[in-house]
């Protein structure tokens, strides 16, 4: 693979946290790929590897150049996904800690947004004539910057105090139906990570080294998922 110097000093980087600033086109997820190719031709054991990105295109685009350099075998075991994909896997696998049980369903945005209408009918305080996908929307900012119910304070339109009086109870609904969102399946790790030491360095020590494409983009929940998820010698 054809690097200049900057994209091989990055690929070449042993140890440590490594920023790559670049504008778009410019190489960024070849840098990706090639210190991947690098980690595992030394010898690091392709399961240790988590790299995130936030396109499934993009996800599957990366491990079939992965596949080219290293083979199908050592690309199919390597943590390669989008957050929201890794979230599944996190989740399934702690689903008792998060106390879902092993029979959860993951909503999809017409299961959400079916919620959010039914509350908008049965809260005395919503508004039925809101637009349902306008309140989720709401909500889904504010669990993505992992702030709860009872830290919300509503701007004074009608939406936002929609969304707030009706919170809480949207998360109520979500557990009497064993069920998360799409927005769970990264606030949830992180909240579990936060809150149980055990689990958190069960993770910390799978993953040697984090790999996360298009880092400017992170909200906070991702964000604290990197951090959560990196050890002491912070290869990120």
């Amino acid at each position: 693979m054809r690097l200049n110097p900057q994209q091989r000093a990055a690929v070449e980087h042993e140890r440590g946290p490594l920023l790559v600033l670049a504008g778009a086109g410019s190489g960024k997820t070849r840098v990706i790929t090639a210190r991947i190719t690098r980690l595992l031709e030394a010898g690091l054991n392709p399961g240790a590897i988590l790299a995130v990105t936030f396109t499934n295109k993009a996800a599957s685009e990366m491990r079939e150049r992965l596949g080219s350099s290293v083979g199908t075998e050592a690309a199919s075991k390597l943590w390669l996904s989008t957050f929201h994909s890794f979230g599944v896997r996190f989740v399934r696998e702690e689903a008792k800690a998060l106390g879902l049980g092993s029979r959860f369903t993951i909503f999809d945005q017409g299961d959400s947004l079916g919620v959010v209408r039914e509350l908008l009918k049965t809260e005395s305080t919503a508004d039925r004539r809101l637009d349902a996908q306008a309140v989720l929307s709401r909500i889904s900012l504010w669990k993505n910057a992992m702030l709860r119910p009872e830290e919300i304070r509503a701007k004074a339109d009608d939406y936002d105090q929609a969304a707030k009086s009706i919170y809480e109870a949207y998360e109520s609904a979500l557990t009497g139906m064993h069920a998360v969102d799409f927005d769970d399946l990264v606030t949830k790790p992180v909240g579990l990570l936060r809150a149980r030491p055990g689990v958190r360095h069960k993770w910390r020590t799978r993953f040697e080294h984090i790999l996360v494409d298009e880092f400017q983009d992170t909200n906070v929940a991702q964000l604290d998922l990197v951090r959560l998820l990196s050890n002491e010698r912070g290869n990120v």
